[in-house]
């Protein structure tokens, strides 16, 4: 290995201690507590080093959200692989969604909350973010329905599920309707 590669797999290994260390910090104590100099602290860097990887906090929340539609991804592909029928997949894509915003708050502020300098719905929209929208319109899209257009239906159930996830998170929504909840939104939205 030369030098150069070795500097490269190096600075690569400081860029994923930064972004996990971030993340962690984050889902323990929230994103206020996600500060370089903290995060100098706990990686034992310097503060020059951080930012010679990140201008700031604000791309430091754009890399763990990239992570994280990623993650997303992957867990409402595999959600949604198993399952038998359209209905079936729409709810097991509700449920992972659901499932993965509270699991990951911190994350999926990161994703939805945050100003992380990224483009959302448009040319420039990093790849992890477009596969994200992805998982979801490879499942929604069998069900939209006639001359609904996939991705704007897509869109819309979306926002549901955001909306579920936002409003559960801040207790505005009893727990114990989680389930009816989505079967609502299976039943009614997609019509499955």
């Amino acid at each position: 290995m030369s030098v150069q590669e070795r500097k490269q797999r190096e600075r690569a290994e400081r860029e994923r201690l930064i972004v996990a260390t971030a993340r962690e910090l984050a889902e323990q104590q929230g994103w206020d507590a996600v500060t370089t100099r903290r995060l100098a602290e706990r990686i034992e860097y310097s503060q020059p080093v951080l930012y010679s990887h990140f201008r700031g906090k604000r791309e430091i929340i754009g890399a763990v959200a990239l992570e994280g539609a990623a993650e997303m991804a992957a867990a409402v592909r595999a959600a949604t692989s198993s399952a038998n029928s359209p209905r079936d997949r729409v709810a097991a894509l509700a449920r992972a969604y659901l499932d993965f915003a509270a699991r990951n708050p911190a994350v999926y502020d990161a994703l939805f909350q945050l100003d992380g300098g990224l483009a959302y719905a448009q040319e420039d929209t990093p790849e992890p973010l477009k596969d994200a929208f992805a998982a979801l319109l490879e499942c929604l899209a069998e069900v939209a329905g006639d001359g609904v257009h996939p991705g704007l239906f897509t869109e819309v159930f979306w926002a549901s599920l955001h909306g579920l996830a936002t409003l559960t998170r801040a207790g505005r929504l009893l727990p114990e309707d989680a389930e009816p909840r989505v079967e609502l939104l299976v039943d009614r939205l997609a019509m499955v």
